[in-house]
């Protein structure tokens, strides 16, 4: 995936970014309850998978926030021009493997690539393609109503956002809705930016009307 390095001595969030590296745990996350009323009804209306339509949603939410696409490359950040998903799919088993997509492309094509890729992941487990570094990270559990969610992460230079979603239900206005979380490198993102992922993800989900 292309990218360019973001010039540190000129890098607004210098001092920021060089305090959190210094945490043992430098991550920030929020979990939000989601509107997706409108996305599931399309979705179901027109025999989609609620899951991939939901995480083209997500994907291209994600990517309308620079800070999100920005990753600790050695001692450098680096900010990629787009940066695809790596999502859970379910097994048989009941364990699970890893599936990588690519978002900027009409929803039909996107959905059609999706629907091969998910198939063709379960012969590769939990391997993740080359580029790992330029990843979302995506789950879900869709068996629990959550309100929040702790995640693994690999060391405190790992900086690829992980975005999760649990069980949806209905409230006292009979809208959809569904637990989103992001967990983010606090060196990199801060709530401002978190907060415009939300934002953009309603417009996404608005979208689908």
């Amino acid at each position: 995936m292309a990218y360019k390095i973001i010039d540190i001595n000129t890098y607004k969030r210098k001092e920021h970014f060089n305090y959190f590296r210094t945490l043992q745990y430098p991550y920030v996350g929020v979990t939000v309850d989601v509107d997706v009323s409108d996305l599931y009804s399309f979705s179901k209306n027109n025999n989609y998978s609620f899951y991939l339509t939901f995480l083209h949603a997500v994907a291209l939410a994600a990517d309308e926030v620079e800070e999100l696409r920005q990753r600790i490359h050695g001692d450098n950040i680096i900010q990629y021009d787009e940066c695809p998903t790596s999502h859970t799919e379910a097994l048989e088993d009941g364990t699970y493997c890893y599936c990588t997509l690519h978002h900027h492309m009409s929803f039909d094509e996107y959905y059609s690539k999706a629907l091969k890729a998910r198939e063709a992941c379960k012969e590769n487990g939990i391997k993740e393609d080359d580029d790992v570094e330029s990843m979302y990270f995506i789950t879900s559990i869709p068996w629990l109503e959550y309100s929040s969610l702790i995640q693994p992460v690999a060391g405190k230079d790992e900086s690829n956002p992980r975005i999760s979603w649990g069980k949806y239900h209905k409230d006292d206005k009979d809208r959809i809705i569904l637990p989103v979380s992001i967990l983010c490198h606090h060196g990199l993102v801060d709530g401002i930016h978190i907060a415009k992922f939300y934002d953009n993800l309603k417009k996404e989900i608005q979208s689908f009307k």
